[in-house]
């Protein structure tokens, strides 16, 4: 038999394997949606979320929406700073440093030099990014001559305690802000959210690491009452498990803007040994 008689259907066949592999694309991706889905709605016991701010508390956090406008009638006396510092600041979790963008501003007015964390959003934690933390850390250290210091907002913190465990010479001092760093990972109001977006549970996140353990550098938690996502007692910790707990009035999306928060904040600075 002549091979010119099969030459017509030899081009359905990468057709045929497209379309098998597009089949088991989106079998694998509905899979992963359920897988998902699954943790967000995965059963917890009660006394897991002992703690965790009243959902009313929530609603305060719509507060943001006026911020803008609060902005323009806003003055804070800002003094220069005496003992200037090269800040990175870490945004919270599913945010993008331009949410940090006012706060960083005013630290600037003081005379700090304030460093995005040059990740973009913050959509969780993995190796590869913490590699790239690392290596941003560790470059700000060596260009500016004097160890940095991490601020952190929310799962920020979380990352800037993580990486003072890592390269403690190049840190100077760890200030979290709302950060849930002690207790039970799911004392908040978020954590179904994260678990749906990040694919991975709170308790088995893809690094290595003891969230409670202080590093061994000076460690701040600024923490307050009127969170409305994450539970006070996580955000300010234990004895042991920082240096000291600040209470400040604001809500969890405040901590980039309150003026007391931002006072606090110029003052721990200005504080750095």
């Amino acid at each position: 038999m002549s091979p010119l008689r099969f030459a017509p259907d030899l081009p359905r066949l990468p057709r045929q394997f497209a379309a098998a592999g597009q089949g088991a694309r989106a079998a694998l991706e509905q899979s992963e949606f359920g897988r998902r889905v699954a943790l967000a709605r995965e059963v917890c016991p009660e006394e897991h979320e002992a703690g965790k701010p009243r959902l009313v508390r929530m609603l305060a956090e719509a507060a943001v929406l006026l911020e803008p406008v609060r902005r323009r009638y806003r003055k804070l006396d800002i003094a220069l700073s005496a003992n200037p510092q090269t800040v990175m600041l870490l945004p919270g979790f599913a945010t993008h440093p331009v949410r940090m963008r006012y706060l960083a501003q005013q630290l600037e007015i003081a005379g700090h030099r304030t460093k995005r964390w040059g990740l973009g959003f913050n959509w969780g934690p993995d190796e590869e990014r913490f590699t790239q933390l690392e290596a941003r850390l560790v470059d700000l250290h060596a260009c500016h001559g004097k160890p940095v210091v991490l601020v952190g907002w929310s799962l920020g913190g979380l990352f800037a305690r993580e990486l003072a465990k890592r390269q403690p010479q190049a840190v100077a001092k760890v200030i979290t802000m709302g950060s849930p760093f002690s207790g039970s990972p799911r004392a908040n109001n978020v954590w179904r959210a994260y678990q749906f977006i990040t694919g991975h549970s709170v308790d088995a996140p893809p690094i290595d690491a003891d969230l409670a353990a202080k590093p061994p550098v000076e460690t701040v938690a600024m923490w307050s009452a009127n969170d409305g996502a994450i539970a006070p007692r996580c955000a300010a910790g234990r004895a042991g498990e920082r240096d000291r707990a600040l209470a400040v009035r604001c809500t969890h999306m405040g901590f980039t803007y309150e003026p007391q928060v931002i006072m606090t904040l110029l003052n721990e600075l200005e504080a750095t040994r």
